[in-house]
């Protein structure tokens, strides 16, 4: 998790660049962030390697190297990179909400879809069904075979189930 976290800067700075090229602010390749200190944000934020510190209306260089912004440049509340509205802590909270939901809802669609039964799987189990049946009847059949069989040796024998014990009284 703390990696994931760690590499959302990374998405989210390709997500705001492309996001800025769309809308029509263009970064400024050759402009450095730090002449665009003590201007307004919205001006410093149009080049989008730089990072807005609101708390001393610094601009500077992304530190790409760290991923997140070290304390000691501009505390994440006051960092603004990207748009001005948002600050860059609730920028990744956000990010890793969404995230997480979207990883979430993919893993229980997933599950569900496994689960389902296929429309196959179900001609399988109809068929088993089939073949289970006829196996029961021919048993059964079997079954009545075996008994008639046994009850013509009985009565060839003089063994009838109606009275088991009628032989030893003839004794």
């Amino acid at each position: 998790m703390y990696g994931l976290v760690r590499r959302l800067p990374f998405v989210l700075f390709f997500l705001v660049y492309f996001w800025t090229n769309v809308s029509g602010q263009t970064s400024a390749p050759g402009k450095d962030c730090v002449s665009k200190s003590n201007t307004s944000c919205e001006e410093c934020l149009k080049n989008v390697t730089c990072l807005w510190c609101k708390s001393n209306q610094q601009c500077v260089d992304y530190p790409v190297r760290t991923v997140l912004p070290p304390k000691s440049l501009c505390p994440l509340p006051e960092a603004r990179w990207g748009l001005c509205w948002v600050n860059f802590q609730a920028l990744i909270i956000t990010m890793s909400v969404a995230a997480a939901i979207i990883i979430i809802a993919v893993v229980v669609c997933c599950f569900r879809c496994c689960k389902r039964k296929k429309p196959r799987d179900m001609r399988a189990d109809a068929t088993m069904e089939r073949q289970a049946e006829v196996r029961k009847v021919h048993q059964e059949e079997r079954r009545t075979e075996m008994r008639l069989r046994h009850d013509e040796i009985r009565t060839k024998y003089g063994l009838t189930k109606e009275n088991a014990y009628a032989r030893f009284e003839d004794n």
